[in-house]
């Protein structure tokens, strides 16, 4: 379940115990709005654990540095360096 999975939680959760007056037989939905929340809390929490362990910091690259070809006589096309 990904993070917008358990936002959806939350949601549901949060409007079937605060927005509704619905009343079934043998179903308390206050009950089951709340445990959707707490579902979807740990989900939160558990994708965002998942997600920093993830996260890979990369050292900085070290500049790559080109050298001028050398001649022998210290003279590079015949013309002074």
């Amino acid at each position: 379940m990904g993070l917008g999975g358990c936002i959806i939680l939350i949601a549901v959760g949060a409007i079937l115990t605060f927005a509704t007056d619905w009343d079934m037989q043998g179903v308390n939905l206050d009950l089951v709005g709340v445990i959707f929340m707490i579902v979807g809390l740990i989900g939160v929490a558990t994708f965002s654990s998942i997600a920093r362990r993830r996260r890979v910091v990369m050292p900085p690259t070290t500049p790559v540095v080109e050298e001028r070809p050398h001649s022998r006589d210290g003279y590079n096309n015949g013309y002074g360096a």
